[in-house]
Formats: structure tokens, C-alpha cells, sequence
């Protein structure tokens, strides 16, 4: 398992890398404020690496906004994993994980109202998109259409 070390805006902190090869990519970031740029910057440069690049900027934008609720929501780790499936070639899955076991649910946000339209976010832009309880937390997934 690689390690990497990151300053965040509170101090050093680790980004572990579980796995970049295949088809599949994992990490998982502390729960500081710099993880939503790192899982940014991770999300674009897999997907470079798969010559997806043409996904990489609603697949990190929907990243940026899961790995800020979780942050808001949840301490501990946020895991976040890239699958190009065999099963379906014509997608992408996205997943990002937190310790909270709490579902998040859809909101209808007002005019006014400067949070509530992660989800709705999520949702108007990928094909699918859903949540599942884990052994420690859950999984906010989206899949995103692989152009081709």
C-alpha cells in the first residue's frame, strides 16, 4: 500500500493510496479540509491515466461536492474509488465512503439557500446514481457515462 505524505491546511496529512492499477482506484483521505482538492486532483489524474479525460470535469465536480458532505457530516477517513467494470463498459462508477452510517437524502433547496443541492447535483448529472450502508458507514455512489 503506498502513503503519501500532503499539507492540508491543518497541518501534514496522509493520503493512502490502495490501489491504482487495472480497473479499479483507490484512496482514502483524512477528513480535513484538503481532501476535497486531493480527491479532486486524484479523480482527474486516473482518469487521464484511463484516457478518460473527457469525464474528468463533472466526475470531479460531483467528487468535490460528496467528499465536502462527508466533511460536513462525518468524521474519519472518506474513501473514494474509480471502477471501469467489465460488466458495464459503457460506464464509470464512482463511490465516495465516510464512517457515518446515516444515508444522505435529496433536499429541495429554496432559491435562497446556500447548501442542499449536492445530491440534486449528483443526480442531474449521472446516469445513476444511489447510496448503500457498509460495515463502518456508507457508500454514496454515481455512475457516469463513458463516452465511445
Amino acid at each position: 500500500m503506498k502513503r503519501y505524505m500532503v499539507r492540508s491546511a491543518s497541518g501534514l496529512g496522509v493520503i493512502c493510496v490502495i490501489r491504482t492499477e487495472g480497473d479499479v482506484a483507490e484512496w482514502n483521505f483524512p477528513a480535513d479540509p484538503g481532501a476535497v482538492r486531493d480527491a479532486r486532483a486524484a479523480v482527474r489524474g486516473q482518469l487521464h491515466d484511463w484516457k478518460l479525460a473527457s469525464l474528468d470535469d463533472v466526475a470531479a465536480l460531483l467528487v468535490s461536492e460528496l467528499v465536502t458532505n462527508a466533511l460536513r457530516h462525518a468524521t474519519g477517513p472518506i474513501g473514494v474509488r474509480l471502477v471501469r467494470s467489465a460488466r458495464s463498459p459503457g460506464a464509470l462508477l464512482v463511490e465516495v465512503s465516510d464512517p457515518l452510517p446515516d444515508l444522505p437524502r435529496e433536499r429541495a433547496a429554496r432559491p435562497d439557500d446556500e447548501t442542499g443541492r449536492g445530491l440534486q447535483l449528483v443526480a442531474n448529472s449521472s446516469r445513476r446514481w444511489g447510496t448503500r450502508p457498509g460495515e463502518k458507514g456508507k457508500t454514496v455512489w454515481f455512475e457516469l457515462a463513458v463516452p465511445g
